[in-house]
Order: structure tokens, then sequence, then C-alpha cells
């Protein structure tokens, strides 16, 4: 097994321990309120690797945003609905994502980058089959090409990236123009964040 296909085992073994750490400060709100600004009133969201839904999530939510989130962990998914029970969280892998829906948001925040670089490539016609005309698009990837293991609860934790460019040309290739772009944001825990609209 590869280091890219043992994520979704650690993020099953250590949602708890994952959850607490993250905490529910949110660390990214300036990138989080510019996407939220972008939205049409009461646009639900598809929040893609939605993690526990805390803090991102639930604040989307209590912005009036209905939140609908999918994560291939079970236990991160158990860890949503005990949070926003208001909400729809459903078990599922964002490679093969196919709900018959499109949304007025969508995130990858923290997700994408866990994919390899092939992977990632095949996740902007996902993003294009679930957005309407209109729809902000926002994730974090790394600030350039390669792969890097990171660690969660001491085990190596697998993250990736695509050149910029290739970013850009995969988002404009799939009816998405790119709103605003940081590289190992400081305001951000050294994010490098993309958000991009749909045409």
């Amino acid at each position: 097994m590869t280091a890219a296909e043992r994520v979704v085992d650690l993020y099953r073994r250590h949602a708890g321990a994952w959850a607490a750490a993250r905490g529910a400060e949110l660390r990214e709100r300036a990138w989080i309120e510019r996407f939220a600004a972008m939205l049409g009133p009461d646009a639900t969201v598809l929040d893609i690797g939605c993690g526990s839904g805390e803090p991102i999530a639930g604040y989307l939510a209590g912005r009036r945003h209905p939140v609908a989130g999918i994560d291939s962990s079970p236990e991160m998914i158990a860890l949503f609905r005990a949070n926003l029970p208001g909400e729809v969280a459903e078990v599922a892998d964002m490679r093969s994502l196919s709900l018959d829906s499109r949304f007025g948001g969508l995130i990858a925040w923290d997700s994408l980058f866990h994919l390899a670089p092939h992977e990632q490539r095949l996740m902007f016609p996902v993003f294009r089959d679930h957005a309407l005309p209109g729809t902000p698009l926002l994730f974090t990837s790394g600030p350039a090409f390669g792969e890097a293991i990171g660690t969660l609860e001491g085990e190596p934790l697998y993250h990736a990236s695509l050149d910029p460019g290739e970013y850009r040309l995969l988002l404009g290739g799939n009816g998405f123009d790119v709103v605003a772009h940081a590289a190992g944001d400081p305001d951000c825990g050294g994010h490098t964040v993309w958000l991009a609209r749909r045409r």
C-alpha cells in the first residue's frame, strides 16, 4: 500500500485525535469569509473532505448556508453529524463523487492535497460537475509540484501538489476562473490557497 493509499486509514483510526487537535479556532477565517461573501443567498455548500465539520462547516451553517459534507472516513462523518446534526453528511470517496446535484459553493480545504498528483487532476471535472454557474470553489494545495510527508499522531501522512501553472490550466479547462491565489499565506498558517469561480 502506498503512502497516498494509507491516508483514509489514518483518518479513520485517528479521527478523534485529529478533531481535538484541530479545535474550533477558524484560523482560515479571512479565506472562508471571502468565500462566503461570494455565495448566493441560502446557497448550499459541498464540503469535500469535511472532517468533523468544525470549524469550517459550522461557520458556514451559522451563516445560514446549508452544508453537505462528504468524507471517506466513517468516523469523521460520525463526528460531523454529532457536531452539526442539522446538516447532511455522507461517507463518500471524493475521487468517485457523483451526487447528481450541483451546489452553490465547493470547498476542499486540506483534503485535495492528500491525493496523488494523477488523482488530483481527475478532481477538476468532479468540481465542474457539482458546481452551478457562479459557484465559488475554495481549496488548498502545496506551493509547488511535489510530494511531502507530514505526520498524524506520529504516523506518516501523505501530501502532494501540482505546479501552480497546472492548477490554473485545470481550473480554466473546467470552467473556473481564478479569483485569488496565495502561496504560503503567512496569515493562514502557511497554507497555499486557491479561490475560483465557475463561469
